[in-house]
């Protein structure tokens, strides 16, 4: 896959719920999936592969550079969101992207109404922001991918105690 490639999974809300609803016509079940992805891991990778498992076309939203700031505090992002967008949609598993700037994706469930909402190992099914609006859809939550022993945040702590060499 080229990064021109990639780039063409990543949509606009607009451009996205009619991409949706083509696919829903034809009986795929959508999966929404989300998160910052602020320097890609494994542990986003297995996150990913457990949502695509989970139905037939996967959007994965990404956390603007303004809520990354807010959820996750000074100096991040690491990488701003449109890097951030392109490397989760070189993904091979990753239908679909869209970047999104509110606190949770309640908005985007309102909009797409995907089948599933999945989220990390860091959840559970009673603690998922967006459990309400999911159950008030009828949008399955499911927990996929590997227990949370990966993230950023620890990544970033490791870099900076390493020595200097």
């Amino acid at each position: 896959m080229t990064m021109r490639d990639a780039e063409s999974k990543i949509l606009t809300r607009e451009t996205l719920a009619s991409r949706i609803a083509e696919c829903k016509l034809r009986g795929e079940r959508i999966v929404l999936a989300n998160g910052c992805f602020d320097t890609l891991h494994v542990g986003h990778v297995r996150y990913l592969e457990g949502a695509h498992a989970a139905g037939d076309v996967l959007v994965v939203a990404i956390n603007s550079d303004s809520s990354v700031a807010v959820l996750k505090g000074v100096g991040r992002p690491i990488l701003p969101e449109i890097a951030r967008a392109k490397l989760v949609a070189a993904l091979k598993v990753v239908d679909y992207v869209v970047v999104f700037s509110e606190k949770n994706v309640e908005a985007l469930l309102e909009l797409l109404r995907p089948d599933i909402h999945a989220k990390g190992t860091d959840y559970t099914v009673e603690s998922v922001p967006e459990r309400c609006v999911a159950d008030r859809l009828g949008i399955r939550i499911v927990i996929v991918g590997d227990p949370k022993v990966h993230s950023t945040r620890q990544f970033l702590e490791d870099l900076r105690k390493a020595p200097h060499v």
